[in-house]
């Protein structure tokens, strides 16, 4: 604005054609600024599992639909900040930033803010994202003695034979061996009898079910109750024994799959006393 004042004041065309050139500069800025954040899509990838307290990598996928690559795009979600250098045409980039989510439920994320200081750094645009992310927060592992409990977690009644394949106890059947087989699971007699290699297939063995009385916890305090409650959760399926839950009044039943340790964990989350 001064140059422009002083070349109207003198009347010098110099001082117009560096008027005329900052101007320019100004609508290349602007234009090449705006047309950088077109078409440009923001997805979060969260993990399956979150928990309170620790820190989490969340993966950010920037696509790019346009057939104009994009260049210093930076992803905003909160005070955490991503920054992409360059994204080709027609692709997509995926960089991951780390998160800690204080508390523990549904929480909803702060809207994506997409900005970009490119081509001269001279201008930064900005855009908001409207569609806004909810994610579930498990309650953050403390380890606690299963003592608090009514009955002792890690205590074992006895072993239960399934008709899973296993390393653990008796014959359920004899096959064809497979390169990788321990040596020790050769079936030597029925590799005599055949001529061809055979391994014996033993029965795996299921452990007691675990059911974990939430309700009965020694303890007033309700946020450690749901802690420790998850850690033996995990530390439980972890050693493959089947985990059943009590809380708020509703039974789940025990069971070891993926799936299932997902809902405990989804239920001890959102859990609320006053609902």
């Amino acid at each position: 604005m001064v140059i422009g004042f002083s070349a109207v004041n003198t009347g010098n065309n110099l001082v117009y054609l560096i008027t005329s050139a900052l101007l320019s500069y100004m609508l290349v800025s602007g234009l090449f600024g705006r047309n950088n954040l077109r078409k440009l899509q923001v997805h979060l990838i969260f993990p399956e599992e979150i928990f309170a307290g620790t820190e989490t990598l969340v993966g950010v996928r920037l696509e790019c639909r346009r057939r104009w690559p994009a260049f210093l795009v930076a992803v905003e979600l909160g005070e955490a900040e991503v920054l992409f250098p360059y994204v080709r045409a027609r692709s997509e980039e995926v960089r991951q930033f780390p998160v800690i989510f204080s508390r523990r439920g549904a929480c909803t994320l702060p809207r994506i803010r997409i900005s970009s200081s490119f081509p001269f750094n001279f201008f930064t645009r900005s855009r908001v994202l409207t569609h806004q992310s909810e994610v579930v927060v498990f309650p953050r592992p403390r380890r606690c003695h299963p003592g608090a409990f009514s009955g002792d977690p890690r205590r074992r009644s006895g072993d239960v034979l399934t008709d899973r394949a296993g390393y653990d106890s008796d014959i359920l059947s004899i096959r064809d061996y497979v390169p990788g087989d321990p040596m020790k699971y050769i079936s030597w007699k029925s590799t005599a009898k055949t001529g061809a290699l055979k391994t014996r297939e033993l029965a795996a063995i299921e452990e007691r079910p675990v059911i974990l009385d939430v309700d009965r916890l020694r303890t007033d305090d309700l946020e450690w109750s749901l802690s420790c409650a998850t850690y033996w959760v995990l530390r439980l399926l972890r050693w493959r024994v089947p985990v059943g839950l009590i809380l708020g009044g509703e039974t789940i039943g025990p069971r070891v799959s993926q799936a299932h340790r997902l809902s405990i964990l989804k239920r001890l989350a959102v859990y609320d006393p006053n609902r």
